[in-house]
């Protein structure tokens, strides 16, 4: 039979080593979610408040914003809890160019092109000349282009963003381009 040697407390150490290695790790993987899900999160509220300030440009083009041009407000609220969670500014629109239209350029078989089109100086209707070609006359209408810009912020959370876009629209002629 062996003596009984007594215990020196490596299998002890050995084993608040692990723990403490183990608790690192799991330390580390929480931080390393948490930071995840915050990117994640921001990625969420940017891409909400972009959607916001689409919505408020197509508000704004959906109406007939050439006649007299001024900024609004929107507000949103995109988790219907009865707190406004997105504020929108649409400056006001801003034409950019403004370019007569001739009759050639137009399409008197398009409904929405008839409107457009003026006598010509034919002797016939003064839309297509003898030959079957347009004349190159001036039409009653002019193509514009506007720049609309949107901003908006988060009240909860500081995301924001701001979206440009250019609308081309066709306005009788003499619609004034501010």
């Amino acid at each position: 039979m062996r003596p009984v040697e007594p215990q020196r407390g490596s299998s002890l150490i050995v084993a608040l080593v692990m723990l403490v290695l183990l608790t690192l790790i799991a330390v580390s993987a929480i931080n390393s979610t948490s930071s995840s899900i915050q990117v994640v999160g921001n990625s969420q509220f940017h891409d909400e408040a972009g959607a916001v300030a689409q919505q408020a440009i197509e508000q704004v083009i959906s109406s007939n914003f050439t006649i007299a041009p001024a900024s609004s407000v929107i507000s949103v609220d995109i988790n219907d809890d009865g707190v406004i969670d997105y504020a929108g500014q649409v400056n006001a629109p801003t034409c950019t160019s403004s370019i007569p239209l001739t009759n050639s350029q137009l399409d008197p078989t398009n409904s929405a092109d008839q409107n457009c089109l003026s006598s010509g100086q034919l002797t016939s209707t003064g839309i297509v000349g003898a030959s079957g070609v347009m004349p190159a006359t001036q039409s009653w209408c002019a193509k514009q282009t506007w720049d609309i810009q949107a901003s908006v912020s988060a009240s909860n959370t500081g995301a924001s963003t701001v979206v440009h876009q250019g609308v081309f629209l066709r306005v009788p002629t003499g619609t004034v381009c501010l």
